[in-house]
């Protein structure tokens, strides 16, 4: 299939990074930490900020102080981070100012998880700090639009997670989702569900892109 576009938003745990390996024993710790059930946490806890995270899972704790906890963890921890198979190639193919990085972590840690596995920071990155509602709210994806100078409507929004399917949509973008976290059956919406980037090229045409899934 082919999808039409302008511009190319994409999530980055999951998406453009693979940090499960770290994400999943930072949570896991937590939980023991605070005596949360750790698979409760784990159901909720991929695409999501992680204050919104702990106001779910645990609304009774001080959230300031257990997501400073979890962020620092997280800074201390790399082990294990590689790129999503596909994703340079298929990034190195794309113009500086055609795509975007929305994601819900802050902006040390996405500096740190991009430049650990040699992706390019590029020049618009949206964090949990830019924004008043996190996924599955559509702000971060609109304001990265914004900054790159399109139309969210004419975006591809590349996602493995749920609130952030849902964040794309209600942005108005075409979701492509990855199914690294999540299973298929969870991506309602996305126009479609790809393993990896291996299958998948981007073409310049004219001002646009056409991107091909194989």
């Amino acid at each position: 299939m082919e999808i039409q576009c302008a511009a190319f938003l994409f999530d980055l745990d999951g998406v453009l990074v693979d940090s499960r390996a770290v994400v999943e024993r930072v949570c896991r710790a937590w939980a023991v930490r605070l005596g949360i059930d750790t698979e409760a946490l784990l159901r909720v806890a991929h695409g999501r900020r992680t204050r919104d995270t702990v106001r779910i899972v645990a609304p009774h704790v001080d959230p300031e102080r257990e997501v400073a906890w979890i962020d620092n963890e997280e800074l201390l921890d790399t082990e294990g981070l590689v790129e999503v198979p596909g994703v340079r190639s298929f990034l190195t193919s794309l113009p500086p100012g055609r795509w975007a990085v929305v994601t819900s972590c802050g902006p040390d840690l996405a500096r740190l998880r991009l430049s650990t596995v040699g992706l390019p920071i590029p020049d618009v990155v949206i964090t949990s700090d830019d924004v008043s509602n996190g996924k599955p709210a559509p702000d971060g994806y609109r304001l990265g639009a914004q900054r790159l100078g399109v139309d969210p409507s004419s975006c591809v929004v590349f996602e493995d997670a749920p609130p952030g399917v849902a964040a794309g949509l209600a942005a108005g973008a075409r979701v492509v989702a990855l199914r690294t976290t999540h299973p298929d059956v969870e991506f309602s919406g996305a126009a479609a569900v790809v393993p990896d980037f291996t299958s998948l090229r981007a073409r310049r045409d004219g001002s646009g892109f056409f991107v091909t899934i194989a």
